[in-house]
């Protein structure tokens, strides 16, 4: 990653700091809006409260609560007085909700709108997900916002590595969402270590994010550039997820292991078999992620360029 600073415009009318100050709060205002209207709404409807109904009402309060505490911090400290990575930890964690969000709307909208029958839930199912996507929006406004708005700022640029590493950890969250489902799994202790390998694998994730400041692809703690929890953390998930990705696909959908190979005519709501299907296609694509991760890693290693 890099930190590419950025100086302050000259002769403005009004201040960089006042229009800073101005936009940033119209963006959390709007953030915490449009998090508290969907939670809101699935807090007074039961049959929203189910499964990934539940997971999208946790993302949706700890977005918000998130997004106020950011904008508590900002009211309470001066901006000279946050710490010089403030504007790397906002990238880092708008970016996140950006697509959290944008996943609880899909999978929300999903799993709900087309199922309910017309009255009171269906249209706060509808208008859930249509805040959500607002959020999400929102939430990416402010990605562009961080490194676009004036001022003596240090904008995060993540490299091709941090991608791929924020890309991790978006598909693991989105895993949770459908494993709050515990009827995908609890009938199968195999199902079950699949489970566990994805919390693992996220917590890892995590550690290695906030050990790094929030900066999880430019290590400014550590001496070397790939330092050995780094390097350990990546192939521990390979293997975790190579795993994984066999075990899950074999004990939901074949026959021999208790599977069910086809989806259901009539569901109710969101088939139990596409979630199955669902977290069988992410699992792949973590794999490959931590796989493209680790060859990165062994590219910069030997000497190629980073990009």
């Amino acid at each position: 990653g890099s930190w590419v600073p950025k100086l302050p415009p000259t002769g403005p009318l009004l201040t960089s700091l006042d229009s800073v100050t101005i936009v940033s709060y119209f963006l959390r205002l709007g953030q915490l809006l449009s998090t508290c209207v969907p939670f809101s709404l699935v807090a007074v409807e039961d049959t929203l409260r189910e499964g990934i109904g539940n997971w999208c009402f946790f993302v949706w309060c700890f977005c918000f609560s998130a997004s106020l505490l950011i904008l508590l911090t900002e009211l309470c400290i001066f901006r000279s007085r946050l710490p010089h990575y403030w504007d790397g930890f906002l990238h880092a964690y708008a970016f996140y909700f950006t697509f959290i969000c944008l996943s609880a709307s899909i999978i929300f909208g999903i799993t709900y709108i087309q199922y309910l029958p017309q009255g009171p839930a269906q249209n706060h199912a509808i208008t859930a997900t249509a805040f959500s996507a607002l959020a999400s929006v929102l939430y990416a406004l402010e990605v562009a916002w961080v490194c676009a708005r004036p001022g003596n700022i240090y904008c995060f640029v993540p490299t091709f590595q941090g991608v791929i590493r924020r890309l991790e950890h978006v598909v693991a969250c989105v895993i949770f969402g459908f494993i709050t489902n515990i009827d995908l799994y609890r009938h199968q202790p195999a199902l079950i270590c699949c489970v566990v390998v994805y919390s693992i694998c996220f917590v890892l994730g995590a550690v290695n994010f906030f050990i790094n400041g929030c900066d999880c692809d430019n290590d400014r703690r550590l001496s070397i550039p790939y330092p050995g929890f780094l390097v350990g953390q990546t192939v521990l998930s390979i293997l975790l997820y190579t795993t994984a990705v066999v075990l899950w696909p074999l004990y939901q959908f074949d026959e021999n292991f208790g599977g069910q190979p086809l989806s259901s005519d009539l569901p109710p709501t969101l088939c139990v078999w596409d979630q199955r299907l669902a977290v069988a296609i992410l699992t792949a694509m973590n794999l490959l992620a931590y796989v493209a991760d680790s060859a990165y890693m062994a590219l910069v290693f030997v000497g190629v360029p980073s990009f």
